[in-house]
Formats: structure tokens, C-alpha cells, sequence
């Protein structure tokens, strides 16, 4: 497994796992971020990445994409 934060951009995965502590993990999953769910990687900056869940982008800090494992 990988992190989707190393995908290439404009591919599509299934989220396998989602590490972290509790609170990391259920912010997540409010944002639809949860197992077996399609995940595309948009767009990566530095400390970001913005990511297409259920027909939405949304960004999230690096530390947060280390935890969705695809």
C-alpha cells in the first residue's frame, strides 16, 4: 500500500485504510475520505494536495494525505 500523496496526478484509486489518530480519522471520514471509496490526486503543492472524493475536490495538508492509503 501507498499513500495517495505519492500517486501520480490525474489517477484514480480505492482508499484501502485510513491510518492515524481518531480525530485525524473522523475528520476524514466527514469529508468523505472512507474504505472503498474512489479517490483521484489533482493536485499537489508543497504542503497540500487537493483531492476529487465523490464528485468534490477538496484540499487537504500533506500530513492529513499520508493517512488515506491507496
Amino acid at each position: 500500500m501507498s499513500t495517495i500523496g505519492n500517486a501520480g496526478i490525474g489517477e484514480t484509486h480505492v482508499i484501502r485504510k485510513i491510518t492515524g489518530d481518531d480525530r485525524a480519522r473522523q475528520h476524514l471520514a466527514e469529508l468523505g475520505f472512507v474504505v472503498g471509496e474512489e479517490i483521484a490526486l489533482v493536485n499537489k503543492a508543497q504542503d497540500d494536495v487537493v483531492l476529487k472524493v465523490k464528485g468534490t475536490s477538496i484540499a487537504i495538508g500533506a500530513s492529513l494525505a499520508k493517512c488515506i492509503l491507496i
